[in-house]
C-alpha cells in the first residue's frame, strides 16, 4: 500500500462522513453543509495529490488504478444525489435530478464496461482521459458551487452534464475499440 493508494483510501472513507453531513443537514443546523464543503474539499484535493505523487515517484499501481477512480466516482455520485436530495439550502440551490442521472449513468457505464473488458481480456488499463479529467473538474467545482449556493451553479452543473455526456461516449468508444482488437486478434489467429 504506497502513499498514493493510502491517500485514495482516505477520499473513499471520507465519503460517508460527506454522505451524513448532508443527511443531517437542516436550516437550523447549516453549519453541516460548511461540514460537507471542507470534506469534499479535502477530498478533491487529494485526488490531485495522489495521482501527483503516483506519478512523480513512480508508484502507479494496479490497486491504485481501481482506488483511485474507484474514490472520484463515490464521493461524485453520492455528491450529485445528496445535493438532488436536499432542497433547504439557504438559497434554494439544489442539483436537478437529469443531471444527477447523467452523472450515476456514465459512472454506471464506465463500470460495466469495464467489468466486460476485464472478462474478456482478463485486465485491464484504466487511464484517465482529458475528457474524463474535465468531466471530473466540473463535476467538483459544481458540487463545490453548489454547496457554497453560489447563483452560477448552474453554469457549473451544465458543463458538468456536458462534459459527462463527451466523456461517457468517449469511454465507450475505447471500450469498443479494446473490445473490436480482442476480437480481430482472435479471428486473426
Amino acid at each position: 500500500m504506497n502513499i498514493a493508494n493510502k491517500i485514495s483510501t482516505f477520499r473513499i472513507l471520507s465519503v460517508p462522513f460527506f454522505i451524513a453531513a448532508l443527511t443531517y443537514y437542516s436550516p437550523q443546523q447549516d453549519y453541516l453543509r460548511w461540514v460537507a464543503l471542507g470534506i469534499f474539499v479535502v477530498a478533491a484535493i487529494s485526488d490531485a495529490v495522489d495521482g501527483y505523487i503516483a506519478r512523480k515517484s513512480k508508484q502507479i499501481s494496479k490497486a491504485g488504478m481501481v482506488l483511485d477512480p474507484l474514490g472520484d466516482k463515490l464521493l461524485l455520485a453520492s455528491a450529485f444525489v445528496c445535493l438532488n436530495l436536499v432542497k433547504s439550502f439557504p438559497n434554494g440551490i439544489f442539483i436537478p435530478l437529469w443531471v444527477t442521472l447523467i452523472v450515476i449513468s456514465r459512472d454506471i457505464l464506465i463500470m460495466l464496461g469495464a467489468i466486460v473488458i476485464f472478462i474478456v481480456k482478463q485486465e485491464i488499463k484504466a487511464y484517465p482521459t482529458r475528457w474524463g479529467k474535465l468531466t471530473t473538474t466540473f463535476q467538483m467545482a459544481a458540487v463545490i458551487c453548489v454547496l457554497l449556493q453560489f447563483k452560477i451553479s448552474p453554469i457549473l452543473w451544465w458543463c458538468a452534464a456536458i462534459f459527462t455526456l463527451i466523456s461517457g461516449v468517449d469511454y465507450v468508444m475505447r471500450g469498443f475499440k479494446v473490445l473490436y482488437a480482442i476480437d480481430a486478434n482472435r479471428n486473426h489467429n
